[in-house]
C-alpha cells in the first residue's frame, strides 16, 4: 500500500501543473458524465456525482462545462458520443503490474494508444485478467492538516474505516469498503477533519520493489504517459521504490 500511496501523494503535488493540461479537463468532465448516467443527475442525492463535481471545481473547470457534462450524463444534452467504461491491464518495466481505468467512445483507438505507450516505455499491454487479481478496490478519504491520531482513530472506528496510513506529517489516507465511503467521509467531516479528496482506488495485494534508477525512470515515464492519454481516467501499479527514485517522476 505504501508505494502506491507515495505515488498518489506525488500526483496530488503535481495537480496544479497537470490541471493546465487539456487532458485533465477531459478526464474530469467524463467522470461527471458517467456519474450522472449511473445515478440521478442531482449531486445532492448522488455521492459519486458530488465527488466528481468537487474534483472538477478544484481543477478550475468552469461551471458551464460542469453543467454540460451533467446534462450529457442525464441524456438531456447529446453530442452523439457514447462513453464506455473499460479496464485495461498490463506490465511495466521490471514486471510491475499496471491497472488502467478508461472512459472511451472508441475502444479500438484507446487500445492502440495504450499499446503504443506501453511498447515505447518498456512495458506490455496484456489480456483482461492478467493482473487485476493482484488488486482490490477500496474507498479512500484523504485528510490534511494538523491531526490528532487518537481523535482520528476514534472517528475512523465510528465511520467503519478499515485502516489508515500516515503519508506525511499532515496528510493521512483512511481506507474503507466502497459502499461505506460516503458514511466515512461524512463522519470525518462531522468530527472536524479536513477531507481534501474522496476517491475509489485499486490497492495492490503485493508489491514489486524497484531499485534500479533506469528502470524506475522508465516505469514512472510509462505511468505519466498513460495518465496523459485523454481516455485514461486512472492508473494503478503495484510498485514500491525509495523516495529519491520516486522524485524522478517530477523532474
Amino acid at each position: 500500500m505504501a508505494g502506491h500511496s507515495k505515488w498518489a501523494n506525488i500526483k496530488r503535488q503535481k495537480a496544479v501543473v497537470d490541471a493546465r493540461r487539456g487532458s485533465i479537463f477531459t478526464q474530469l468532465s467524463r467522470a461527471i458524465i458517467v456519474a450522472a448516467r449511473n445515478g440521478i443527475p442531482d449531486p445532492a442525492g448522488n455521492f459519486q456525482l458530488r465527488t466528481a463535481i468537487d474534483k472538477a471545481k478544484a481543477a478550475g473547470i468552469p461551471n458551464d462545462n460542469i453543467d454540460r457534462a451533467i446534462a450529457k450524463g442525464a441524456g438531456t444534452f447529446s453530442d452523439n458520443s457514447i462513453l464506455e467504461e473499460i479496464r485495461y491491464e498490463g506490465y511495466g518495466p521490471g514486471g510491475v503490474a499496471i491497472l488502467i481505468e478508461a472512459l472511451t467512445d472508441n475502444r479500438n483507438r484507446t487500445a492502440a494508444d495504450l499499446r503504443v505507450s506501453f511498447s515505447k516505455n518498456g512495458g506490455n499491454l496484456g489480456e483482461t485478467g492478467c493482473v487485476s487479481w493482484m488488486f482490490s478496490q477500496k474507498g479512500v478519504c484523504v485528510v490534511e492538516g494538523v491531526i490528532d491520531e487518537d481523535q482520528l482513530l476514534e472517528a475512523s472506528l465510528e465511520g467503519n474505516a478499515q485502516s489508515y496510513e500516515i503519508i506525511e506529517e499532515e496528510t493521512v489516507e483512511v481506507f474503507t469498503e466502497i459502499a461505506n465511503l460516503e458514511k466515512l467521509s461524512q463522519t470525518l467531516k462531522t468530527k472536524g477533519f479536513k477531507v481534501t479528496n474522496i476517491e475509489l482506488r485499486w490497492l495492490p495485494g503485493n508489491q514489486v520493489e524497484v531499485t534500479d534508477p533506469d528502470q524506475a525512470k522508465s516505469l514512472l515515464k510509462l505511468i505519466d504517459t498513460l495518465e496523459g492519454l485523454d481516455d485514461v481516467q486512472n492508473v494503478t501499479a503495484n510498485f514500491d521504490m525509495a523516495d529519491g527514485l520516486m522524485e524522478l517522476s517530477i523532474n
